[in-house]
């Protein structure tokens, strides 16, 4: 009993810290990115109209989508791994 008891403790605490590993490393993932992409807002763009130029097409090619698709991937697996964290805590 005592075997049985130890093995699940040890698979609980590998568990938890696979979680928080893992919530760490997107976490700092997501400041990296977040610190690389440029800002959204160049000025008052409002005022001056929206051209459409090349630049606008080709928006999901560039560097900065990607960057923001990095971010969005990892806040969504910080999320699941702290979903997971917490399923593992209550049992």
């Amino acid at each position: 009993m005592n075997t049985i008891l130890a093995m699940s403790y040890e698979l609980y605490y590998a568990l938890s810290l696979i979680c928080v590993i893992g919530a760490f490393l997107c976490s700092v993932m997501v400041i990296v990115a977040v610190l690389i992409q440029p800002s959204n807002s160049h000025g008052i763009s409002a005022l001056g109209g929206n051209a459409d130029t090349f630049y606008n097409k080709s928006k999901g090619k560039t560097l900065a989508s990607t960057m923001k698709m990095i971010t969005y991937i990892c806040m969504g697996l910080i999320a699941l791994f702290m979903i997971l964290f917490f399923i593992v805590e209550v049992l």
